[in-house]
């Protein structure tokens, strides 16, 4: 890969990392913290859901965005064809 690929293939990793690190902090500070109150009008499995999401909620999408984190640099790695296989 020659140095101007590099750049732009760091650049296209820390554009995911930061859209997906963003939509985790919107989660769990945002629907945790901010919006408890107004979501704690709602249950879910018998809990109210800003303490779902508090709790719970913001590890599973955590989780989730390992995933979608892993998808998306395979796909990268296919790309720029550095790969491994």
């Amino acid at each position: 890969m020659i140095h101007k690929d590099k750049k732009l293939y760091w650049r296209k990793n820390l554009t995911y990392l930061s859209i997906l690190l963003l939509i985790w902090l919107v989660v769990s500070f945002g629907a945790g913290i901010l919006l408890a109150d107004f979501l704690n009008q709602f249950r879910l499995g018998g809990f109210p859901l800003g303490f779902w999401f508090a709790h719970q909620g913001s590890i599973y999408v955590f989780v989730v965005l390992i995933f979608v984190y892993v998808f998306l640099m395979n796909r990268l790695d296919k790309e720029f064809e550095v790969d491994e296989i």
